[in-house]
């Protein structure tokens, strides 16, 4: 595969590169059981200086793991479900599913679909809508009879309180029976990017200025149309991500307020 810029990618946009690149160097490492040989691909394909994220996680992986999981089960009681992928980025979860999808739809701003255009290759099922999430036009033309579940894995921080709650209740209103996964991130990390997070010492983070703790996400079941909202715990990774007690202690009631989170919401 030719090499690419990966600096045509600036603002939020560019941090699909910091998730690609943790997705990438976990799939390759000899003592993960992550599989992702796309993003492996994709990131060697992509010429920037990946170092400026610093260290690599398990974070994203393990989400990217559960996000699939929770499409797989919504896919197997809707077989003929859409789903809609929002902020897409480099995500590789349509590749990693292992099964059918009859329509995928990604939504992710125009210099991310070009270059996500660039990498994967096309796919009969996967429509690409060069938009803002924001846009709820993406929306128009799905029928959410067959079933409808949406994804928006590292999106929500980057938005605004009123845009975030906006969005997820034009989610609940637009898709009777659907479902949302979405990740969100602690107020005291919100303001940690609000002041100016440095990942290194040539890479400032976005501002995310939406936190959501699951206590919080537990009072949207009084929004109209959600029917039920739970909190998901990310599979097993390595070393301390492999036990139980890392799960355990982060369900404690001290614990699960102050830590990032993965939510799914019932409509």
């Amino acid at each position: 595969m030719e090499r690419i810029d990966g600096d045509q990618l600036d603002g939020v946009s560019a941090t699909t590169l910091w998730t690609l690149r943790n997705r990438a160097e976990e799939a390759m490492r000899a003592d993960s059981s992550f599989d992702d040989p796309l993003a492996v691909e994709a990131y060697r394909a992509i010429d920037t200086d990946f170092t400026r994220f610093g260290k690599p996680s398990q974070t994203h992986p393990l989400r990217a793991l559960a996000v699939g999981q929770e499409i797989r089960d919504y896919l197997d009681a809707h077989p003929r479900a859409t789903v809609v992928a929002l902020a897409e980025g480099l995500q590789t979860s349509y590749w990693r599913l292992g099964r059918p999808v009859r329509r995928w739809l990604s939504v992710d701003l125009p210099p991310v679909i070009a270059l996500r255009e660039r990498l994967f290759p096309p796919e009969e099922a996967i429509e690409y809508r060069a938009m803002s999430a924001l846009d709820t036009s993406w929306a128009d033309d799905i029928d959410a009879d067959d079933g409808v579940i949406v994804t928006a894995e590292g999106l929500l921080m980057y938005l605004t309180p009123e845009e975030a709650r906006g969005l997820i209740a034009f989610l609940a209103g637009r898709f009777p029976g659907g479902v949302l996964v979405f990740d969100s991130i602690p107020h005291w990390f919100s303001r940690k990017t609000l002041s100016g997070l440095k990942l290194s010492t040539g890479y400032q983070a976005p501002p995310m200025p939406f936190a959501l703790t699951v206590s919080e996400a537990a009072a949207l079941i009084d929004l109209p149309g959600v029917t039920e909202v739970t909190d998901l715990e990310l599979p097993p990774g390595r070393g301390p991500w492999k036990t139980s007690l890392l799960r355990t202690l982060s369900s404690l009631p001290k614990i699960r307020d102050i830590r990032p989170s993965l939510t799914r919401v019932r409509f």
